[in-house]
Protein backbone atom coordinates (compact mmCIF):
# COMPACT_ATOMS: atom_id res chain seq x y z
CA UNK A 1 0.00 0.00 0.00
CA UNK A 2 1.33 3.22 -1.02
CA UNK A 3 1.28 5.84 1.73
CA UNK A 4 -1.93 7.63 0.11
CA UNK A 5 -3.90 4.49 0.47
CA UNK A 6 -2.81 4.01 4.15
CA UNK A 7 -3.95 7.87 4.63
CA UNK A 8 -6.84 7.05 3.61
CA UNK A 9 -7.66 3.90 5.41
CA UNK A 10 -6.82 5.99 8.83
CA UNK A 11 -9.07 9.08 6.91
CA UNK A 12 -11.60 6.47 7.04
CA UNK A 13 -11.99 4.69 10.58
CA UNK A 14 -10.98 1.42 9.33
CA UNK A 15 -8.34 -0.63 11.44
CA UNK A 16 -4.93 0.08 9.28
CA UNK A 17 -0.52 -1.18 10.54
CA UNK A 18 0.49 1.40 12.56
CA UNK A 19 4.32 0.08 11.86
CA UNK A 20 4.16 0.11 8.11
CA UNK A 21 7.92 1.57 6.65
CA UNK A 22 5.63 4.75 4.89
CA UNK A 23 3.77 5.91 8.07
CA UNK A 24 7.51 5.16 10.03
CA UNK A 25 8.90 7.30 7.53
CA UNK A 26 6.01 10.11 7.92
CA UNK A 27 6.37 10.08 11.23
CA UNK A 28 10.26 10.75 11.30
CA UNK A 29 9.47 13.55 8.59
CA UNK A 30 7.42 15.05 10.92
CA UNK A 31 9.63 15.35 13.75
CA UNK A 32 12.40 16.68 11.51
CA UNK A 33 9.90 19.44 10.27
CA UNK A 34 8.99 20.39 13.53
CA UNK A 35 12.52 20.27 14.79
CA UNK A 36 13.06 23.08 12.47
CA UNK A 37 10.04 25.03 13.42
CA UNK A 38 10.78 25.21 16.98
CA UNK A 39 14.30 26.34 16.09
CA UNK A 40 12.69 29.39 13.40
CA UNK A 41 12.08 31.65 16.49
CA UNK A 42 13.85 34.20 15.83
CA UNK A 43 12.71 34.06 12.08
CA UNK A 44 10.40 36.44 10.48
CA UNK A 45 6.76 35.00 10.87
CA UNK A 46 6.37 34.41 7.14
CA UNK A 47 9.75 32.27 6.98
CA UNK A 48 7.72 30.54 10.05
CA UNK A 49 4.84 29.52 8.39
CA UNK A 50 6.32 28.75 5.41
CA UNK A 51 7.43 25.71 7.54
CA UNK A 52 4.45 24.92 8.71
CA UNK A 53 3.42 24.55 5.35
CA UNK A 54 5.64 22.30 4.02
CA UNK A 55 4.29 20.18 7.46
CA UNK A 56 0.73 20.63 7.95
CA UNK A 57 -2.38 20.28 5.15
CA UNK A 58 -3.71 23.78 5.70
CA UNK A 59 -1.92 27.03 7.68
CA UNK A 60 -4.34 30.04 7.70
CA UNK A 61 -2.50 33.28 8.10
CA UNK A 62 -1.16 34.19 11.44
CA UNK A 63 -0.99 30.34 13.37
CA UNK A 64 2.04 30.30 15.57
CA UNK A 65 3.10 27.35 17.40
CA UNK A 66 5.48 28.08 20.35
CA UNK A 67 8.30 25.67 21.23
CA UNK A 68 7.97 22.41 21.13
CA UNK A 69 5.51 21.31 19.07
CA UNK A 70 5.21 17.86 17.97
CA UNK A 71 3.07 15.90 15.60
CA UNK A 72 2.77 12.83 14.60
CA UNK A 73 2.35 13.08 10.51
CA UNK A 74 1.09 16.41 10.26
CA UNK A 75 -0.55 16.21 6.55
CA UNK A 76 -3.75 15.58 8.96
CA UNK A 77 -4.06 19.13 10.41
CA UNK A 78 -6.06 21.80 9.03
CA UNK A 79 -5.41 24.77 11.32
CA UNK A 80 -7.65 28.42 10.14
CA UNK A 81 -6.57 32.26 10.58
CA UNK A 82 -4.52 33.66 13.64
CA UNK A 83 -4.74 30.53 15.71
CA UNK A 84 -1.95 30.56 18.77
CA UNK A 85 -0.74 27.60 20.70
CA UNK A 86 1.40 28.29 24.08
CA UNK A 87 4.54 25.79 24.80
CA UNK A 88 4.78 22.05 24.18
CA UNK A 89 1.14 21.51 22.33
CA UNK A 90 1.21 17.63 20.68
CA UNK A 91 -1.27 16.78 18.29
CA UNK A 92 -1.44 12.86 17.13
CA UNK A 93 -3.60 13.33 13.43
CA UNK A 94 -3.76 9.63 12.30
CA UNK A 95 -7.13 11.11 11.89
CA UNK A 96 -8.55 14.25 10.55
CA UNK A 97 -7.75 17.89 12.98
CA UNK A 98 -9.62 20.67 11.86
CA UNK A 99 -9.09 23.47 13.84
CA UNK A 100 -11.18 26.97 13.14
CA UNK A 101 -10.00 30.45 13.43
CA UNK A 102 -8.96 32.63 16.03
CA UNK A 103 -8.41 29.87 18.42
CA UNK A 104 -6.12 29.73 21.35
CA UNK A 105 -4.07 26.82 22.86
CA UNK A 106 -2.92 27.44 26.77
CA UNK A 107 0.74 25.06 27.13
CA UNK A 108 0.69 21.43 26.90
CA UNK A 109 -2.77 20.89 24.99
CA UNK A 110 -2.72 17.38 23.54
CA UNK A 111 -5.23 16.01 20.90
CA UNK A 112 -5.02 12.35 20.25
CA UNK A 113 -7.11 10.95 16.99
CA UNK A 114 -5.86 7.53 17.13
CA UNK A 115 -6.42 4.46 19.73
CA UNK A 116 -4.83 0.96 19.23
CA UNK A 117 -6.38 -2.00 19.05
CA UNK A 118 -7.42 -3.29 22.07
CA UNK A 119 -6.64 -7.05 21.52
CA UNK A 120 -3.20 -7.14 23.17
CA UNK A 121 -1.80 -9.29 19.93
CA UNK A 122 -3.39 -7.08 17.54
CA UNK A 123 -2.39 -4.33 19.41
CA UNK A 124 1.22 -5.53 19.53
CA UNK A 125 1.15 -6.31 15.59
CA UNK A 126 0.88 -2.30 14.97
CA UNK A 127 -3.37 -2.33 14.72
CA UNK A 128 -4.67 1.45 14.99
CA UNK A 129 -7.40 2.99 14.00
CA UNK A 130 -8.72 6.84 13.93
CA UNK A 131 -11.30 9.28 14.71
CA UNK A 132 -11.34 12.82 13.72
CA UNK A 133 -11.34 15.90 16.11
CA UNK A 134 -12.82 19.36 14.87
CA UNK A 135 -12.49 22.80 16.78
CA UNK A 136 -14.61 25.74 16.13
CA UNK A 137 -14.18 29.24 15.70
CA UNK A 138 -12.62 31.28 18.59
CA UNK A 139 -12.38 28.73 21.20
CA UNK A 140 -9.96 28.90 23.78
CA UNK A 141 -8.60 25.57 25.18
CA UNK A 142 -6.97 25.90 28.65
CA UNK A 143 -3.55 24.60 29.85
CA UNK A 144 -3.06 20.74 30.06
CA UNK A 145 -6.37 19.72 28.24
CA UNK A 146 -6.16 16.09 26.24
CA UNK A 147 -8.99 16.18 23.71
CA UNK A 148 -9.61 12.32 22.71
CA UNK A 149 -10.62 10.97 19.56
CA UNK A 150 -13.48 11.80 17.72
CA UNK A 151 -14.65 15.21 19.76
CA UNK A 152 -16.21 18.33 18.31
CA UNK A 153 -16.04 21.45 19.94
CA UNK A 154 -18.51 24.16 19.21
CA UNK A 155 -17.86 27.45 18.14
CA UNK A 156 -16.72 30.35 20.89
CA UNK A 157 -16.54 27.63 24.15
CA UNK A 158 -13.90 27.94 26.75
CA UNK A 159 -12.48 24.26 27.97
CA UNK A 160 -10.70 24.50 31.40
CA UNK A 161 -7.30 23.75 32.41
CA UNK A 162 -6.84 19.85 33.25
CA UNK A 163 -9.70 18.50 31.57
CA UNK A 164 -10.50 15.28 29.45
CA UNK A 165 -12.19 16.17 26.76
CA UNK A 166 -14.02 12.45 25.91
CA UNK A 167 -17.48 13.65 24.24
CA UNK A 168 -18.50 16.25 22.25
CA UNK A 169 -18.89 19.87 23.88
CA UNK A 170 -21.24 22.14 22.07
CA UNK A 171 -20.83 25.92 21.07
CA UNK A 172 -21.18 28.92 23.29
CA UNK A 173 -20.20 27.57 26.96
CA UNK A 174 -17.46 27.03 29.38
CA UNK A 175 -16.41 23.65 30.14
CA UNK A 176 -13.89 21.43 32.65
CA UNK A 177 -13.47 18.73 34.33
CA UNK A 178 -12.63 14.96 33.80
CA UNK A 179 -14.34 13.59 32.02
CA UNK A 180 -15.25 16.87 30.51
CA UNK A 181 -18.56 18.15 31.24
CA UNK A 182 -20.08 21.69 30.25
CA UNK A 183 -20.27 23.65 33.49
CA UNK A 184 -22.49 26.51 32.14
CA UNK A 185 -23.06 28.80 28.74
CA UNK A 186 -21.52 32.04 27.26
CA UNK A 187 -23.95 34.63 27.71
CA UNK A 188 -23.95 38.66 27.20
CA UNK A 189 -23.32 38.70 31.16
CA UNK A 190 -19.55 37.60 30.18
CA UNK A 191 -18.99 41.09 27.97
CA UNK A 192 -16.46 43.70 30.08
CA UNK A 193 -16.58 46.12 28.14
CA UNK A 194 -12.72 45.89 26.15
CA UNK A 195 -11.44 47.55 23.44
CA UNK A 196 -8.10 46.45 21.30
CA UNK A 197 -7.54 50.55 21.58
CA UNK A 198 -7.02 50.12 25.11
CA UNK A 199 -3.43 50.63 25.84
Amino acid sequence: MTLEEQRARMLSGQMYNDLTPELIAARARAVSLTDEYSRSISQQPAEREAILRRLLGHVGPGALFEPTFRCEFGFNISIGSNFYANFDCVILDGGSVDIGDYVLFGPRVGIYTSNHAIDPNERAAGACYAKPVRIGNRVWIGAGVHINQGVTIGDNSIIGSGSVITRDIPANVIAAGVPCRVIRAITEKDITGFSADIR
